[in-house]
């Protein structure tokens, strides 16, 4: 629960606020965006401006579940609505926020499909969650893309016997995982559903492309919203940087485009798949410079 008593003091007045414990994940500021933002002085998040819409309410709300500091909330209100999350953002695809801490505040998705609904990543274990997942069919596979954003994948895939599926490489992180990925060669792991590794952020990075749209990038690969186009984490690549490089530039290649692009870490985006492919390029090159 947010602490009053540790108001962050550049937050606008109101009832609304974040409190100093926040880490700068980014995740309030992705589901409440314009309302929350990151506060030029310390770089930690804010309110900007008191929500005054139904919509923007909804945007608060979403951001006190998506915390993993819990450090968005209301001076009095203490219950979010039930209907927060899963948050539908389209084509089947969830957005799950209750952000683990220990993933730094990754998000974490549902995509509901026919044949087997998909959890990309993980969020913490919460029964906030649990009902809503099972309504909505339950999770057939949970599909990892590195090491660092796993949470709790193992209590949901327990509770909804669910395969686990992470890259041999990351494979410590999940070692109760039913299939390993190996090398970098793409795979289908479901009906369409194809895993392409891309060694970098970390050994075991994976994209997952879905039903031949979607691409789920963990901390591989996220949207700059300033400059308008693709970027990757220099600063954050625990691997190799070079080989992040080559890995995109392998899937540049490889035929598979998306439009509709969700991260972990970072801004997710659409665009059509040429717009995508051409940033993907540049971004190829600038990564190599």
């Amino acid at each position: 629960m947010a602490r009053l008593d540790q108001r962050h003091p550049a937050g606008a007045p109101g009832p609304w606020f974040v409190d100093e414990r926040c880490i700068d994940c980014d995740a309030a500021r992705h589901v409440a965006p314009g309302l929350i933002v990151r506060n030029p002085d310390d770089g930690v998040s804010v309110f900007a401006r008191q929500p005054t819409t139904e919509a923007e309410v909804a945007m608060a709300w979403r951001a006190v579940l998506v915390c993993p500091t819990r450090s968005v909330g209301h001076e009095t209100s203490r219950q979010p609505p039930a209907d927060v999350f899963p948050h539908d953002l389209g084509d089947g695809v969830h957005r799950l926020g209750h952000n683990a801490l220990e993933s730094f505040g990754a998000h974490s998705y549902l995509v509901v499909r026919d044949g087997a609904n998909l959890m990309v990543d993980a969020p913490r274990w919460t029964r906030q969650l649990v009902d809503p997942i099972a309504a909505l069919g339950g999770v057939d596979v949970v599909l990892l893309t590195h090491r660092d954003d796993v949470a709790d994948a193992d209590r949901y895939a327990a509770h909804f016997g669910a395969e686990v599926v992470i890259h041999a490489a990351d494979r410590g992180a999940a070692p109760y995982a039913d299939r390993l990925l190996e090398g970098t060669d793409p795979v289908e792991v479901a009906s369409g559903v194809t895993a392409f590794p891309v060694p970098g952020h970390t050994r075991g990075s994976v994209l997952y492309h879905v039903d031949g749209h979607l691409l789920f990038s963990g901390d591989s690969l996220a949207w700059d919203p300033r400059r308008e186009r693709l970027m990757a984490f220099r600063d954050a690549c625990w691997f190799s940087w070079e080989a992040q490089a080559e890995s995109l530039d392998r899937f540049a290649a490889s035929g598979l485009t998306f439009d509709r692009l969700f991260c972990g870490h970072g801004w997710s985006h659409d665009a059509d798949p040429a717009t995508f492919t051409a940033s993907l390029d540049e971004l190829v090159g600038r990564m190599r410079r």
